[in-house]
């Protein structure tokens, strides 16, 4: 289905766009929400208005919220969780709890829906992004580590893995070679033998009568 955007919609389009999306996401969430109207020819006259008026909204909040996104921009949160030997968490860090941590560490609010993330569900560090608004997508950083343990065990762990990936490649560079030079050797042995025969054979010949010359002459000399 074709809709004309009424409001900014993050990673679709400015309000005022025409785009074309699944039937479903536009007749459960676009229009239901008020987000988007079908892309009709009354529709489309009203295009121009409605973007001029979306830009002038969008300048107020982008300086309204750019404040807010400094503050935002780079911000370490920390999560203790509980785990297993795998790193997968009992349970999950949710937008709602990644909301309050950074109402107590900045003291802006935060709507649970501007955080663009699944439920976090392994330790490590995770790159977030808060939707304040269209233009103004800043990153956070969402630090999960074992209960009892420092955060800097987040850290920690990414040289180990790169070691463990680094020395996983030098194996199978290592296999690959072997396996390489074991067909050039299967190659050389087929085309000696159809050849008639494989180097080996060849020299035994050539030594073998080479042999028997140095017999004749010696039983030459010693006939004179």
């Amino acid at each position: 289905m074709r809709v004309m955007l009424l409001k900014d919609v993050y990673k679709l389009g400015r309000a005022g766009d025409v785009k074309k999306v699944a039937d479903g996401y536009g007749r459960n969430y676009l229009l239901p929400q008020g987000l988007g109207v079908l892309a009709t020819p009354g529709a489309l006259k009203q295009a121009e208005r409605i973007r001029t008026s979306a830009a002038q909204e969008r300048t107020r909040l982008n300086l309204e919220l750019g404040s807010v996104a400094e503050r935002l921009s780079g911000l370490n949160l920390h999560f203790p969780a509980k785990a297993g030997e795998t790193g997968k968490l009992y349970g999950s860090i949710t937008s709602a709890m990644i909301v309050e941590a950074i109402e107590a560490q900045t003291g802006a609010v935060i709507d649970r829906r501007q955080v663009d993330t699944q439920p976090i569900r392994t330790l490590g560090a995770h790159t977030v992004h808060i939707r304040l608004t269209i233009d103004l997508v800043p990153e956070i950083n969402v630090l999960v580590y074992r209960e009892g343990e420092s955060p800097d065990t987040v850290y920690e762990q990414v040289p180990a893995e790169e070691e463990a990936f680094a020395e996983l490649i030098e194996e199978l560079e290592a296999e690959e070679l072997e396996e390489e030079d074991a067909e050039a050797e299967d190659q050389v042995e087929l085309r000696a033998e159809r050849r008639g025969g494989s180097e080996a054979t060849k020299e035994e010949i050539d030594v073998s009568g080479e042999g028997d010359a140095d017999g004749e002459v010696k039983e030459l000399a010693d006939e004179a």
